[in-house]
């Protein structure tokens, strides 16, 4: 093995990856296990979880754990780690990219109800899963966890003000996580732009695309498969030295 491949290789870890069963963690769950890891996939739909845990089996013979978790339910997310430690024994790689970002047609019709579910997926439950297994990870061998916010954090438009709110508070705990649980947890935040995943599938693609010709410097949109890089970056042992950082993956979009 080279040692650039040695530097990005997970063999003998355990990653879990919330929001793993489509899009971006999807994505990263089939890097992790490329790379040798063992996964722990989690959304809502087990039957979706169950379908990308048989494809990883198949394809890379790791072990796959898929597991129903609504990470906006407190005691769920502590099932969820409760689940994970008893199948694998450890978490070696903590993503919280679960996500929610409702659409409204204007501020002042977003319900105390829909406020609330935005902030409890978005910024409540990668709180409380962070604080559950990093805990874990310092008292062991240590970890990584990977946060997955948005560029609506930095820059929100009129549409999206709860969600941005919720992840501005991610890229936050970012940084407070990191402090809390060095030296031995490194703790770290990709900020992606706008992905073709299936929440694009809404999207008005004709006037996104003109949009993007003169807002987004590579004047496109991201492929799922192109947030693996900054995954696999902060999974694994190439960002020994990188803890507390927030890393724009947005293809260049102005702020």
């Amino acid at each position: 093995m080279s040692e650039a491949a040695e530097l990005f290789d997970l063999s003998g870890k355990v990653a879990l990856v919330t929001g793993g069963s489509r899009g971006l963690g999807a994505a990263m769950v089939r890097s992790f296990a490329r790379a040798g890891a063992d996964v722990v996939i989690a959304s809502r739909k087990l039957d979706s979880c169950e379908a990308l845990a048989k494809e990883v089996r198949a394809e890379t013979g790791q072990r796959a754990l898929p597991v129903s978790c609504h990470v906006g339910e407190w005691e769920q997310l502590d099932a969820l780690a409760e689940r994970a430690y008893e199948e694998f024994g450890k978490v070696d790689v903590l993503v919280n990219n679960a996500g929610l970002s409702p659409l409204y047609d204007h501020v002042s019709n977003v319900s105390e109800a829909l406020y609330d579910k935005v902030l409890d997926v978005n910024l409540k439950g990668p709180f409380r899963l962070t604080a559950n297994i990093a805990t874990r990870m310092a008292e062991g061998d240590g970890g990584s966890v990977i946060m997955v916010s948005s560029t609506a954090s930095q820059s929100p438009g009129p549409n999206a003000l709860a969600y941005g709110a919720a992840k501005a508070g991610l890229n936050n705990l970012t940084i407070g996580f990191a402090r809390t649980f060095a030296p031995k947890v490194r703790v770290n935040c990709i900020i992606p732009g706008p992905f073709l995943t299936d929440i694009s599938k809404a999207w008005d693609m004709e006037a996104f695309e003109e949009r993007a010709a003169s807002t987004i410097l590579l004047a496109r949109g991201g492929q799922a498969e192109e947030i693996v890089g900054a995954a696999l970056y902060f999974a694994s042992e190439a960002s020994s030295f990188t803890t507390g950082a927030l890393l724009t993956v947005s293809g260049g979009s102005a702020r």
